[in-house]
């Protein structure tokens, strides 16, 4: 399996259309990252929610899969399933982070998910963090939109297994959800860490990527 370096992570940037698609995407690459790189700066934004029982638990989860990490959250008011009717709000929220975070990596939703608030979410980032590294994340979703992903994150056995039960104790608000299980999460995780040869993985799409080879 080929191996790129990122080099020395100082500042990321995670960003997700609801409450809980962070963690579900790429908590367990945030409990790596944060394990290997004590204070490291995570500016976090999520477009729903604000207000309400669900940014509760975003704080409370994005806090455990972040641990040593000096973290900033906001959680915004679209609403829920209708980013297209607010693309203007949406926007505004990404151009502030933006001004606000001139970050190594940026997590984002995949540019061709179904969801269309993931979707419009993720064209956001990539216009308005357009020299940066920008993965894209997967969520298991009823639209069966699941690809072939370009980067992968190996997970060892004990972060797989810590990003499942952070999931499950800081999200019961999503617990009546049909795909919202163990075996789905976990599920995933084996089939990505197959592809990568490891045991467990998170797998990321990546629209554009410049790389340093040499002169």
């Amino acid at each position: 399996m080929i191996r790129l370096g990122t080099g020395r992570l100082h500042r990321i940037v995670a960003v997700g259309a609801h409450c809980d698609d962070i963690a579900i995407g790429a908590g367990g690459t945030l409990l790596a990252m944060s394990r290997a790189r004590p204070g490291l700066r995570v500016d976090a934004m999520v477009l729903s929610g604000g207000g309400t029982e669900r940014e509760r638990e975003e704080h409370a989860a994005l806090a455990a899969f972040c641990p040593d990490a000096e973290l900033r959250l906001t959680v915004h008011k679209v609403p829920d399933g209708r980013l297209p009717a607010h693309w203007d709000e949406a926007k505004a929220a990404v151009e502030e982070l933006r001004a606000q975070s001139d970050p190594d990596l940026v997590l984002a939703p995949r540019t061709d998910d179904a969801h269309q608030d993931h979707r419009g979410l993720a064209k956001l980032m990539t216009t308005a963090f357009r020299d940066h590294l920008v993965l894209g994340y997967e969520i298991t979703k009823w639209d069966g939109d699941l690809g072939r992903p370009a980067a992968y994150q190996p997970l060892s056995p004990d972060t797989a297994e810590r990003k499942v039960r952070l999931l499950q104790e800081h999200y019961p608000s999503q617990r009546h959800r049909p795909w919202y299980d163990r075996e789905a999460f976990l599920g995933l995780a084996r089939i990505r860490g197959i592809e990568c040869h490891a045991r467990y993985a998170e797998a990321f799409a990546v629209t554009k990527l410049t790389l340093n080879l040499g002169d």
